[in-house]
């Protein structure tokens, strides 16, 4: 056969077949959809081949028998354990006490459901998917977290605690003490993010309980406690040393007292981080307490006393000085604190020192004190016993005195209190418009005679105060002869309120002496010369005025006969003194001095009785 008859029957063959392919493959799909047709036949009213729920194969079964099944396998409702666990404790639950529930029947229809509820396309799809892949359903679960949280809160309220800070307090002088304790608080949240996944997953599972612990600053507060107790069992007593001519003072405070006086509060410790409680003195209560104390405590600072020795010239101590003390309260309170702490019961008080601004060391030079620069002598012939008791006791009190460069000297201040106890008798004084007697009488005798030291040296006298009346022991001259020219050169005082003050108004110290002698008193002076000199004048009494007629009165103290003159008759009259002061022939300052003198009148007292009393009116 030859080429072309080859070909030609290659073409018949290709024009037959193809004239038989539509007849084949209608008769293809007829055989498809008939086998369709009874696939679905056969499993009208079952589960499709190769559906799983968790694994269970539910090919064929229909409905009932699927729910059935699932019914029976799907037990982890009931048979599941979730077991919760905190340190040595556990609670097991079944998942239905969690409130999950597994839901066979949903879950049955959900596994018919494949490839029946979608359009035709797809269902085509997903029943070849089923046939060829299989299709694994997860069972239809409700979980109701409310039921878990309920449970949780169950467990919490056993395990959950609050945090408590150990604490310490007085109730009188009994120490209560509260232990600390660690809080616990279980998180509810977390564990119920771990509940639900073990759930989800159909497993059983130990949960450890996430529980947020809190650890108090403070756990224990026994130490404390012991030492608060032991700062109690006894008086606390504070001492104060001994100073120059008294003993050492104590006072004792009672536990109840002192309970009354603690406080308790919160401080840190040593590491700086753990806080601890300290036990002290509440320092506002002690420090109104120990104020209270301060004054009767106090030591002034006192200078030293020196004498000026002519002969070689240099300063030789006659008191020495005292050293000044004052209570250190916020230094007591410190070492009081510190005290108590260490187990101390009896505890000093702190003092800061004073010292004085000269001490027993001081020399003549330092001061400038190198020259007798002023004395004045005063006298009072014709005083009783008494009166020069009063004078010798009075200026002892101003023997070695220094005043400072500059200083205001205050008479009444230096004198102090003028007692029986310190020295002085009674003997006439001026009191009330009249001559009486009183502790003192003669003082004045001493202000007098520094008045005019001063007034004589020409220092500035910054205040002075004359007498009611002219008295005579002030206008005598060393041979006992009045003299006028020394009426208004006269001085008062009257402590605390008549006073006598001049200035030292130069830069060195000035140092007085004072000496008694037969009916005499001399003041002395000494620092350094600056030149200065004084010029002074004085009118001598003028505008005289006589004394009142002489008066009698009784005295039913006096016996019969007795006649006692007590106040003595002087005419009033006034008095001025000027005076100038020069330095290196310079005028430095001016000043002067008035003086009104009352009259007075001369008073006799007799007794009941007596006779040849003068009337009033008679020569």
């Amino acid at each position: 056969m030859n080429e072309k008859q080859t070909t030609n029957q290659s073409k018949t063959l290709l024009s037959r077949l193809l004239m038989a392919f539509p007849l084949t493959l209608v008769v293809f799909i007829l055989v498809l959809v008939i086998a369709l047709l009874g696939f679905e036949a056969v499993y009208a009213d079952r589960v499709y081949p190769t559906v799983y729920v968790q694994n269970i194969d539910l090919t064929g079964m229909t409905l009932e028998e699927t729910d059935a099944v699932l019914t029976e396998a799907l037990q982890y409702t009931m048979d599941g354990r979730i077991e919760f666990t905190y340190q040595d404790s556990a609670w097991e639950m079944r998942p239905l006490d969690l409130g999950y529930r597994m839901d066979p029947s949903t879950s049955a229809e959900q596994a018919f459901s494949v490839g029946r509820e979608s359009p035709f396309p797809i269902n085509l799809v997903e029943k070849a998917r089923a046939w060829f892949t299989g299709v694994q359903l997860t069972p239809v679960a409700r979980y109701d977290e409310r039921v878990a949280l309920a449970f949780l809160q169950s467990i919490a309220a056993e395990i959950d605690q609050p945090m408590i800070e150990a604490s310490l307090r007085l109730e009188n002088t009994d120490v209560v003490v509260v232990s600390g304790q660690v809080g616990r608080e279980v998180d509810i949240s977390a564990t119920l993010g771990a509940i639900a996944s073990y759930l989800l997953q159909m497993e059983n599972a130990v949960i450890p309980l996430v529980v947020e612990e809190s650890s108090p600053v403070i756990m224990d507060v026994g130490p404390q406690a012991e030492l608060a107790r032991k700062i109690l069992s006894e008086p606390l007593v504070l001492t104060a040393p001994a100073v120059e001519g008294e003993e050492e003072r104590s006072w004792s405070i009672a536990p109840e007292d002192l309970a009354s006086m603690l406080v308790i509060h919160r401080g840190d410790g040593e590491d700086g981080e753990n806080g601890v409680y300290q036990i002290g003195i509440n320092e506002s209560l002690m420090q109104v307490y120990l104020s209270s104390l301060a004054p009767g405590l106090y030591v002034y600072p006192v200078n030293a006393r020196f004498i000026f020795n002519d002969d070689t010239r240099v300063l030789e101590v006659k008191d020495p000085a005292v050293i000044g003390r004052d209570l250190d309260i916020e230094g007591s309170i410190e070492y009081i604190n510190q005290a108590l702490l260490d187990g101390a019961h009896e505890i000093p008080l702190t003092f800061q020192t004073l010292l004085p601004a000269v001490t027993d060391d001081a020399t003549g030079e330092e001061l400038g004190i190198t020259e007798l620069v002023h004395q004045e002598t005063s006298y009072f012939y014709g005083s009783d016993p008494a009166r020069v008791q009063n004078i010798r006791a009075s200026a002892a009190r101003f023997h070695g005195l220094l005043i400072a460069p500059w200083e205001t000297f205050s008479m009444a201040q230096a004198l102090g209190n003028i007692s029986l106890d310190n020295g002085y008798a009674e003997a006439p004084i001026i009191f009330g418009g009249q001559t009486i007697q009183g502790i003192g009488g003669g003082v004045c005798q001493v202000s007098t005679t520094l008045f005019r030291a001063a007034f004589f040296a020409g220092f500035p006298i910054n205040e002075r105060y004359a007498h009611s009346y002219r008295v005579g022991y002030y206008e005598q001259r060393s041979n006992g002869v009045r003299d006028p020219r020394l009426a208004g050169l006269d001085a008062t005082v009257y402590v605390p309120i008549v006073d006598l003050k001049f200035t030292n108004d130069t830069d060195q110290w000035l140092l007085m002496e004072t000496y008694m002698g037969n009916y005499s008193l001399t003041w002395k002076f000494y620092s350094t010369k600056d030149g200065r000199t004084v010029n002074w004048q004085t009118t001598g009494p003028t505008n005289i005025v006589k004394a009142p007629e002489d008066l009698y009165r009784e005295n039913p103290d006096l016996s019969k006969g007795t006649i006692k003159q007590v106040d003595y008759s002087a005419d009033g009259a006034d008095v001025n003194v000027t005076r100038t002061v020069y330095i290196n022939d310079q005028v430095y300052f001016s000043d002067a001095f008035f003086t009104r003198f009352q009259p007075w009148q001369a008073i006799f007292e007799y007794g009941p009785g007596t006779e040849g009393i003068p009337e009033p009116g008679s020569d």
